[in-house]
């Protein structure tokens, strides 16, 4: 791909705001020969008129998209535009007029779902890509009469179906080549998703000594459901697929499908399942897959889809005779639930999958409280038959991805995976609590009341290693027995051993600066009135070559606790303050750079002299520097604060009160402090439209501030109506997701470049 990505150039064409950044972001990152953008149509048709060498438009249609249809129609009347194929870019609001294949404008080959994300942006762009038509030289074409033009190139129509019909043979070749294993069916259901943007999409394989249960081996989830949900594992559909039958919706699946409350309670529009069988017609499995638009279900579909089925079928087939052929070694004779030895395993895969992916998950030590007693008393007889039966209850808690082992005797292991907050852990650990306090009926008819202490520990938080996940579990397991039993508690690290992880950190971040782990992002700053730049927010990040990204939540406080917040403050303030420089002489922009200032720095004597040297090196204008003062800094604990700050001012620079409403400071504090700004905390601006108080607040600082004679900041902005709130009180910047997340320097650099090109109008310039 990449020698014809180089060569190629590409039109985005997109009002929304997160579209517009994912689609720049992820194209300009790749290898691409040019990624343009427009700021309307109208200028989006002025540049292909004036350079038509573009390969492919992305374009949207929200709602009747008139302007929209008519650009496309425009395109194909015009004999040099014509052959430019179209992405569209459907609303995923169900609300909206859904557009997509039954609905396509002429020149769309092909869909992508707003919000759009960036795996399914480059597979889209390069799956069109690798199939436009190479334009024939002049001298190979005869001349044609109209009527021989007009039916010498097939129609839009033709050439959507043309796509579809490419892109569905594309996946199952692709198909063939992915590997078997975990890796193959996670590549196919990428595949999947890439084709057909499901929202959820499951392969199951059926349990031989179980008729009727399945165990789910990989899945793909949609981040934005919710994360509570029915399982689609104990639904009335799985048992039809695993009798045999195929399930096929392309609309209305949700009320169609009777009884099924996982498909009503996502209302999914399209739902296809299909079994999976080997040669003699055994069912082995099922695919499930589902999404909440509607999608054409015919037999260009529903054929791709049952050649994938043989092959996964084959997949399944080899892996349970491999399963079988090991299954006395990994499996629990006495549950059927996987041994410690199989646990093991999948707890190593679960920690690889976590390290690549950054996502969190959990692992429970569950331990029978006074089970001793019941086998001493009631004899071991008796002690079985309540294994089995805690075996199905913790499996009837968990969900299918999860796995619940016998790790050994009475205790039971369990990998809760894809964990979105620890408070999903709390309630299933709760659940379990109670699930096992209900009384079990034995055999003979007796009853008998059991009990679990329970231990959690989590990944990366408290380990990023299988032995210690679990040992720091059963540590907690132990720590529940000690508070009585019959509850679960959490992993707390015992003061030596934090003491000796934060000594790991702290020497690791001493070399930070050397080692070049440290950058510098930007998060821009625009004005409330035109939405355009105004600055941007200077946000220290570190990247370990081992550990990954590493929160500034977790490691400026140890910075702060050790002095390396000098020499770090001091790097972010020189690289800020040259990157506003450079970009100043670039662009001819006079953007305002935010520095944070910790109170660590503040205490320095030197502060001012330092400030007034880093401009000079860097020959940044005084003005175009904003010193943030978090408004927690009390001005007793910091001797001569409010002269630096005025020193600071004296220079030029600018200062503002960050944080504004977390601290206790009063209102003379606040009128004596020598600030320009006021930045209203992103606690408060969030829940806009929510709490009412919070709005108050929010109004009520605007215009203390502004009775002040101080300029109003409001950072957290994420959704329109926040935006909206603001600007109507006042607030003259604003700071958040809505606008652009915090950028590298090279990509907020790009960004400034595509500014400047809008500004600008067309031609457009390609990015470097």
């Amino acid at each position: 791909m990449g020698s014809q990505d180089s060569h190629s150039s590409i039109l985005l064409v997109t009002t929304q705001r997160e579209d517009r950044r994912v689609l720049f972001e992820t194209l300009d990152s790749q290898d691409f020969g040019a990624v343009y953008t427009a700021k309307d149509l109208a200028q989006a048709l002025a540049f292909l008129q004036q350079d038509p060498k573009i390969d492919v438009v992305v374009l949207e249609f929200f709602g009747e998209a008139k302007e929209s249809t008519t650009f496309c129609a425009q395109l194909k009347n015009d004999a040099k535009l014509a052959r430019v194929p179209v992405i569209g870019i459907a609303a995923g609001d169900p609300t909206q007029r859904q557009w997509g294949w039954h609905n396509s404008p002429p020149g769309v080959i092909d869909w992508l779902r707003s919000p759009v994300e960036a795996n399914e942006v480059l597979s889209r762009v390069r799956g069109v890509l690798a199939h436009k038509p190479v334009a024939a030289k002049p001298a190979q074409v005869a001349p044609a009469t109209p009527v021989a033009r007009a039916t010498a190139q097939p129609g839009s129509a033709e050439r959507a179906e043309i796509a579809r019909y490419r892109v569905a043979l594309g996946t199952i070749a692709a198909a063939a080549e992915c590997g078997g294993g975990d890796e193959g069916l996670n590549q196919i259901v990428k595949l999947l998703c890439d084709w057909l943007q499901p929202d959820f999409v499951m392969i199951v394989a059926s349990l031989p000594e179980e008729a009727g249960d399945a165990q789910a081996l990989t899945m793909y989830r949609n981040p934005e459901l919710p994360a509570e949900a029915p399982d689609p594992l104990k639904q009335p559909t799985l048992k039809r697929l695993l009798d045999g039958a195929a399930v096929i919706h392309g609309e209305k699946a949700w009320s169609s499908v009777e009884q099924d409350q996982f498909l009503s309670f996502f209302r999914f529009e399209t739902f296809i399942g299909l079994p999976l069988r080997d040669e003699r017609r055994n069912t082995l499995g099922a695919i499930l897959i589902a999404r909440r638009s509607s999608l054409r279900t015919d037999n260009l579909v529903v054929d791709t889809l049952r050649a994938l089925t043989g092959r996964l079928a084959a997949d399944l087939e080899l892996r349970r005779a491999r399963e079988q052929g090991r299954a006395k070694g990994l499996q629990d004779t006495l549950t059927n639930l996987p041994n410690r030895l199989l646990f093991n395993d999948r707890l190593e895969t679960t920690l690889k999958e976590a390290h690549r992916t950054g996502e969190m998950f959990a692992v429970l030590f569950t331990d029978l409280d006074r089970f001793k007693s019941i086998n001493d008393s009631l004899g071991h007889s008796v002690g079985d038959e309540v294994l089995i039966a805690v075996a199905k209850r913790l499996r009837g808690a968990v969900r299918a991805s999860d796995t619940v082992a016998r790790y050994a005797g009475d205790e039971f292991t369990i990998i809760l995976r894809h964990i979105i907050q620890r408070e999903d852990v709390m309630r299933i650990a709760e659940k379990i609590v109670r699930v096992m306090e209900v009384p079990l009926t034995l055999a003979d008819g007796s009853e008998l009341h059991i009990t679990a202490s329970i231990g959690v520990s989590f990944y990366p938080d408290d380990a990023a290693s299988a032995e210690r996940l679990l040992k720091h579990a059963d540590v907690a397991m132990y720590s529940a027995k000690g508070m009585g039993r019959n509850n679960f508690q959490t992993y707390v690290a015992v003061p030596e051993e934090s003491h000796q992880q934060r000594l790991a950190l702290e020497s690791k971040l001493r070399n930070a600066e050397k080692n070049g782990q440290l950058r510098v992002y930007y998060q821009p700053q625009v004005e409330t009135k035109n939405e355009d730049l105004a600055g941007m927010e200077a946000l220290i990040r570190w990247e370990h070559p081992e550990l990954g990204m590493i929160s500034p939540g977790f490691f400026i406080p140890l910075a702060e606790e050790n002095g390396l917040i000098i020499p770090i403050g001091e790097w972010v303030l020189r690289t800020a303050c040259a990157d506003a420089q450079r970009w100043q002489t670039r662009f001819g922009l006079n953007l305002r750079v935010g520095v944070n200032l910790s109170a660590m720095q503040l205490r320095q004597p030197s502060l001012v002299e330092l400030v007034a040297s880093v401009l000079r090196e860097t020959g940044l204008e005084a003005d175009l520097l904003d010193l943030e003062v978090t408004e927690s800094i009390s001005v007793k604990s910091i001797p001569n604060l409010i002269e630096t700050l005025q020193g600071l001012r004296d220079l030029g620079c600018h200062i503002s009160i960050d944080d504004f409403g977390t601290g206790q400071s009063s209102l003379d504090y606040i009128k004596r402090f020598p600030a320009d700004r006021i930045k209203i905390d992103q606690t408060f601006v969030r829940n806009i439209g929510v709490d009412p108080d919070d709005e108050a607040i929010v109004r009520a600082t605007i215009g203390m501030a502004h009775n002040l004679n101080r300029a109003v900041v409001a950072e957290g902005v994420e959704i329109e109506e926040h935006l909206e709130f603001l600007r109507n009180e006042g607030c003259e910047e604003l700071q958040g997701y809505l606008f652009c997340r915090p950028l590298p320097a090279a990509t907020f650099e790009n960004l400034l470049a595509e500014r400047e090109r809008i500004l600008l109008g067309a031609p457009l310039e390609a990015t470097s």
